[in-house]
C-alpha cells in the first residue's frame, strides 16, 4: 500500500511539473526535445534495459570457468522402535572446477559478446528511429504552428477581397456571382483556419508522445524551415551501408550464430572436473568427525537420443539464415539509402522552385488587384490570380517541411542518432 501511495504521489508530482512547466510559456527547441526524449522516451528505455540483460547474460556464461563451491549444514534427529532416538549434525564444504569442456564455455562467452554487439546496435537502431519520430512530430509541429499563420492571413485577404467586391456589386460594378464566390472563399478560409488550430492540438500530442513526456501539455516550438545538409555529390551507398547500425546488427547477429555452433559442436567432447570436499559430522555438537576428498571427473556423451545431432543441425541452419539476413539487409539498407538521398536532393532542389513560383505570384496578385480595383480586368481574371497566390503560398509551406521530413528520413536511413542531433 505504501508503494501505491508513493507511485501515485509521484505520478502527481510529474504531471504537476509538466503542466507548470508548459504554463510558463517555455518554448522548445529541436536540441530541448532531443534532450528530454534521451532521459524518458520509453523505447530507449527498453532498450537500454536489453543492453543491461546482455551484459548480465555473459557475466552468467563466463561463472561457468571459475571454481563452484557451496556450503552446507545440517542437523537430524531419528528414532526406530525399541531403540533410543539419535541425533546427527554435519556441516562442509564442495567444490568443483572446469578444466576441459570442449571449448563449450569460451565459445558460449563468444556468443555472449556478440549478443552484446547486438544490443547496442539495436539500442542505436531504436535511438534512430526515435529521433524519425520525433524530427517528424517536431516538424509537423512547426508546419502546424506556420499554418495558423498562413490560413490567418489568408483569411484576412479574403475579407479585404470580399469587401472590395460588396463595394463594386453595391455600385453595379460587379454581379451577384462575383460577391457569392467572394463570400464562399472566406467561408473557406475560416474553415481552414478552425481546421489548422485542430491539427495544431493533434501535433502537440504527437510530439509530446515522440518526447515521452508523462502527460499531455500545449507545447510549442521554436525552428526554421532551413536545412543546410542537402549535398551535391552522391555517397558511396556501399561504403555508407556497412557503417549503419542496422546492418551491424546483422553482422553481430551473423558472428553470434557462427560462435553457437562452434559451442553445439563441442558436446560431442569429454567434460573434465576437478572436485573436492571437507566435511565434519558427529552425533553431538560441534561434529569433530573430518571428511575429505579429492578427485577428477570425465563426462563423455554416448548417447542422448539424438539430441546433440540436433542441437548441431539446428546450429547450423541458425548460422545459415543469419548469413542470408545479413546479405538480404544490406542490399535493403543500400535500396533505402539510395531512395532516401534521392528524396532528400529533389525536395531540398524543389524549394528554390517554389520560391521563384511564390515571387511571381506575389508579384502578379499585386499587379492584378491594382488592375481590377480600376476595373482594368474582370472579376473572373483577378479570382484566378489570387486563388493561385493562396495555392502558391500553401504549396511553398507544404515544400518546406517536405525537405525537412525527407532529410530526417536520409538521416535515418544513415543510422544517425539522438546522441548526433
Amino acid at each position: 500500500m505504501k508503494k501505491i501511495i508513493l507511485l501515485l504521489c509521484l505520478m502527481i508530482v510529474i504531471t504537476a511539473g509538466a503542466t507548470a512547466w508548459a504554463a510558463s510559456g517555455t518554448v522548445l527547441t529541436w536540441e530541448d526535445c532531443v534532450r528530454l526524449a534521451q532521459q524518458d522516451q520509453p523505447s530507449l528505455v527498453s532498450s537500454r534495459e536489453k543492453l543491461k540483460q546482455a551484459q548480465d547474460a555473459k557475466t552468467i556464461t563466463q561463472s561457468g570457468i571459475f571454481p563452484q563451491i557451496n556450503g552446507s549444514a545440517g542437523a537430524q534427529k531419528s528414532k526406530a522402535a525399541g531403540f533410543d532416538s539419535q541425533k546427527s549434525y554435519s556441516y562442509g564444504l564442495n567444490g568443483s572446477q572446469l578444466l576441459f569442456d570442449g571449448a563449450k564455455t569460451m565459445w558460449n562467452t563468444a556468443v555472449a559478446n556478440e549478443n552484446i554487439k547486438n544490443a547496442q546496435y539495436n539500442y542505436e537502431v531504436t535511438s534512430s528511429n526515435v529521433r524519425l519520430d520525433l524530427r517528424l512530430a517536431f516538424v509537423n509541429l512547426l508546419k502546424a504552428q506556420e499554418s495558423i499563420k498562413l490560413t490567418e492571413d489568408i483569411a484576412a485577404r479574403r475579407q479585404q477581397n470580399l469587401n472590395l467586391i460588396t463595394l463594386r456589386y453595391k455600385a453595379g460594378l460587379e454581379h451577384q456571382g462575383a460577391l457569392m464566390t467572394a463570400q464562399a472563399d472566406l467561408a473557406e478560409a475560416e474553415f481552414e483556419v478552425a481546421q489548422s488550430k485542430r491539427d495544431l492540438q493533434l501535433a502537440q500530442r504527437q510530439l509530446v508522445k515522440a518526447i515521452g513526456l508523462p502527460a499531455y501539455v500545449p507545447i510549442e516550438v521554436s525552428g526554421s524551415f532551413q536545412v543546410t545538409g542537402a549535398m551535391e555529390a552522391e555517397p558511396n551507398f556501399e561504403n555508407l551501408a556497412a557503417t549503419t547500425p542496422l546492418l551491424q546488427s546483422l553482422i553481430a547477429q551473423r558472428e553470434s550464430a557462427r560462435y553457437g555452433l562452434s559451442s553445439a559442436q563441442s558436446n560431442y567432447l569429454p567434460q573434465v572436473f576437478a572436485s573436492g570436499s571437507v566435511n565434519r559430522s558427529a552425533d553431538n555438537w560441534p561434529p569433530d568427525q573430518k571428511q575429505w576428498s579429492l578427485g577428477v571427473n570425465l563426462s563423455l556423451p554416448i548417447f542422448s537420443g539424438g539430441s546433440q545431432v540436433a542441437g548441431a543441425a539446428r546450429a547450423r541452419s541458425a548460422y545459415d539464415q543469419s548469413k542470408a539476413d545479413e546479405r538480404s539487409g544490406r542490399d535493403g539498407v543500400i535500396l533505402t539509402l539510395v531512395q532516401t538521398w534521392t528524396s532528400f536532393q529533389d525536395a531540398a532542389e524543389q524549394i528554390a522552385v517554389q520560391e521563384k513560383f511564390l515571387a511571381a505570384a506575389q508579384e502578379r496578385a499585386k499587379i492584378a488587384e491594382s488592375q481590377y480595383s480600376i476595373g482594368l480586368i474582370t472579376f473572373d481574371n483577378w479570382i484566378i490570380i489570387e486563388d493561385d497566390l493562396i495555392t502558391t503560398k500553401k504549396s511553398y509551406l507544404n515544400t518546406q517541411a517536405n525537405t525537412l521530413i525527407t532529410e530526417a528520413n536520409w538521416l535515418q536511413a544513415k543510422g544517425e542518432t539522438l546522441d548526433e542531433k
